[in-house]
């Protein structure tokens, strides 16, 4: 089933599958697809963000199950809490789900890592989807699941055309400017391989 996806800019994808079958002006769009269903989100579409810390946020960080709080807080875990923490693999991977989890709810469709040496670790991410990019050594500023927050300049992926994969986030922004403002917070929508994996309540 074909779906477009449209945002408060009247810009519109037309996901089939995995892919994108049709990108450009809503109303061109739909009428090259009139039974296609239409969804419509506050703010604008972006091709996602690629989150530049991703060894860091989900092999060198434990993300804290919530049923963990009272003891852990809330915050992803690293050092010496790490370290005391001292994760087996299941942890590890139950870990990498949430972290990608929330990645997703920030907008980031792809993370820039290392060899991911950990094994429930990289099977984790793998059965996500978060596409993962190569990357030789650190990339400096503050690991963060906020790109924005990171202190280095925020990276997006290639703008989604047809024949693009259908991975791509809607945040409720008025533009690029009041993204940059106010963060990787705002995403309303996270699509990666044509499904929607992250929708904010």
């Amino acid at each position: 089933m074909l779906t477009i996806h449209a945002d408060a800019r009247g810009h519109a994808l037309a996901v089939r599958g995995e892919w994108i079958a049709d990108a450009g002006p809503l109303a061109d769009v739909v009428a090259a697809h009139p039974h296609a269903r239409v969804r419509e989100w506050p703010g604008i579409l972006t091709p996602g963000l690629l989150n530049l810390h991703g060894t860091e946020l989900l092999e060198e960080a434990y993300h804290p199950d919530p049923r963990e709080a009272d003891a852990l807080g809330t915050e992803p875990l690293t050092g010496d809490a790490l370290a005391n923490l001292a994760p087996d693999d299941a942890r590890w991977g139950a870990s990498a789900r949430r972290g990608v989890q929330r990645m997703l709810a920030h907008g980031t469709v792809a993370a820039a890592c290392e060899e991911l040496r950990n094994r429930a670790v990289r099977d984790a991410v793998r059965r996500t989807g978060l596409g993962v990019v190569g990357r030789t050594g650190r990339p400096g500023g503050v690991p963060s699941l906020d790109p924005y927050a990171s202190g280095l300049p925020v990276e997006f992926l290639p703008p989604r055309v047809r024949g693009s994969a259908a991975r791509f986030a809607v945040f409720d922004v008025r533009d690029e400017s009041e993204l940059a403002e106010r963060g990787a917070g705002t995403c309303v929508a996270t699509v990666v391989g044509g499904r929607l994996v992250y929708r904010r309540r």
